[in-house]
């Protein structure tokens, strides 16, 4: 079985939102110098996905993919550390200001180029936009199924099973293989690199691939392809106040909180 995880290196989320400027001009976000770049996590619990049914099916081959900047093969290099096969890069700079779609659509075509994968595995969103639609995009355009927010995965005889996180409990999805399927933190903590994985995954390969090795025109991917209209990017405004209910009594502060609040239509 052959296995592809999509991975994105974002910006560590542990950091604090201080350390970013908007530019509200250009509608980009900077983060400050020397921020540190990270796998996004759930990407690194769609790894870890990938390897526990590796751990149940030996001979499963594990690809661990990027879009990106040159730098985002050391997130690749994270996934191989963790135990993954191999690693594809998509580098190229006609893919610079890739929105979910174009980045879908790349993906898709890198992974129609490795051939005959059974299960694509991604986070459910990537920790910066958090906008959770490039796993359902790739599903869309490789036209296989698609089952989100899983908190864990098993694969047998052709089939996907998939146990997904809902509001108020969870659901088990069978669906036959190729299947996309996106991964949530529910799955539990990713393991950590050994020191002989770590090693080792400086000797495994990492290929590097352009748009015009996916048969992409510059055109249809990046900037140039994007469906996504930024209107604004900017900080909200926070206006909070604080009021003090007067009253000689908890009883008569209860009955002035409620009108208060009453007076709010906030009941």
């Amino acid at each position: 079985m052959r296995i592809v995880v999509c991975v994105k290196q974002v910006p560590n989320p542990e950091i604090a939102a201080s350390q970013y400027r908007v530019d509200e001009q250009a509608r980009t976000v900077a983060p400050v110098a020397g921020v540190q770049l990270v796998m996004s996590p759930f990407d690194e619990q769609a790894v870890e996905a990938a390897l526990r049914i590796r751990d149940a099916q030996p001979g499963t081959t594990i690809t661990v993919m990027s879009l990106g900047a040159e730098s985002a093969r050391n997130v690749i290099k994270h996934g191989l550390a963790m135990g993954a096969d191999e690693g594809v890069l998509l580098a190229d700079p006609a893919f610079a200001g890739s929105d979910g779609y174009t980045t879908a659509l790349t993906l898709t075509a890198a992974i129609k180029k490795i051939g005959n994968v059974d299960l694509v595995l991604t986070g459910r969103q990537a920790a910066d936009w958090d906008g959770g639609v490039v796993g359902a995009g790739i599903g869309e355009l490789l036209g296989v199924p698609v089952v989100t927010f899983a908190k864990e995965v098993s694969v047998e005889a052709g089939v996907a099973r998939v146990e997904r996180v809902l509001d108020d409990g969870s659901e088990i999805v069978e669906a036959p293989l190729p299947v996309v399927v996106t991964v949530s933190n529910e799955l539990g903590t990713p393991r950590v690199p050994s020191l002989r994985e770590t090693m080792r995954a400086a000797r495994k390969p990492v290929a590097a691939w352009s748009a015009s090795d996916l048969g992409l025109a510059a055109a249809a991917v990046g900037a140039a392809g994007a469906r996504r209209v930024l209107e604004r990017m900017f900080i909200p405004v926070k206006q909070n106040r604080c009021e003090f209910i007067a009253g000689n009594s908890p009883a008569e502060q209860a009955v002035g909180l409620a009108q208060r609040l009453r007076e709010a239509k906030l009941i």
